[in-house]
C-alpha cells in the first residue's frame, strides 16, 4: 500500500487539500473524523471534555500514535491518503504497513490560518488571538511542527484558492507517477 499523509496547522489548507486531490480518485481519511467519532462515542468519565481536550487525552493514556492506529482500520487500496497527520509518532505507525509512505506538508501563515478558521465559523474555531495560539501549542506539542519540518514535499497556501488548487493537482500527477 502508499500512503500520502497530510500535514498542517489549524487553517493551513488541509481540506481544501483534499478538494483539490480528490479529482485523482484517492480515497482517504480525515484524522480529525475519527477523533471526532471516539470522541462522540466516549465514556461518561470524558463527557466534559472538547474534542482537542479528548484527543491529547486519548494520547497520552494510548501513545501518541493511538489516532494512526485506528486510522489503519479503515484504510484499503493500493494508495490511500490520511489528512490530518499530527506527529512522527504516526508518521511511524504509518510506516509500520508499509514503507512507500509521503508526507505533503501544508503552511500557511499564521495570520492567515487565524483569518480563515473565523471565517469558517466551526466549533472550535478561535475565540480571540490568544485561543488560537493555545490551540497552535497544543498541536505543536504533539509533534505537529516537526512532521511538517521533516515532510517529504510542502505547499505553500497564501495566495488564491484556484491557485492553490492547481498546485495540488500538480503536485498528485508528480506523487502518482
Amino acid at each position: 500500500m502508499r500512503l500520502i499523509l497530510t500535514a498542517g496547522m489549524p487553517g493551513a489548507g488541509k481540506e481544501e487539500f483534499l478538494t483539490a486531490a480528490s479529482d485523482s480518485g484517492i480515497p482517504f481519511l480525515r484524522m480529525g473524523d475519527i477523533v471526532r467519532e471516539f470522541h462522540f462515542k466516549r465514556d461518561e468519565k470524558d463527557q466534559d471534555l472538547t474534542v482537542g481536550q479528548f484527543a491529547n487525552i486519548e494520547r497520552e493514556r494510548h501513545g501518541f500514535d493511538i489516532w494512526a492506529k485506528r486510522a489503519v482500520e479503515k484504510m484499503y487500496g493500493d494508495i490511500f491518503m490520511v489528512d490530518g497527520c499530527r506527529s512522527r509518532d504516526e508518521v511511524r505507525a504509518y510506516l509500520g504497513i508499509t514503507p512507500d509512505v509521503t508526507v505533503i506538508g501544508i503552511f500557511a501563515s499564521p495570520t492567515t490560518r487565524y483569518d480563515r478558521l473565523v471565517k469558517r465559523g466551526r466549533d472550535d474555531a478561535p475565540k480571540n488571538m490568544q485561543e488560537f495560539e493555545e490551540r497552535d501549542k497544543r498541536e505543536m506539542n504533539w509533534g505537529l511542527a516537526e512532521t511538517i519540518a521533516l515532510a517529504d514535499m510542502m505547499v505553500i497556501n497564501e495566495s488564491s484558492l484556484d491557485d492553490f488548487r492547481k498546485e495540488v493537482q500538480r503536485l498528485m500527477k508528480v506523487i502518482r507517477r
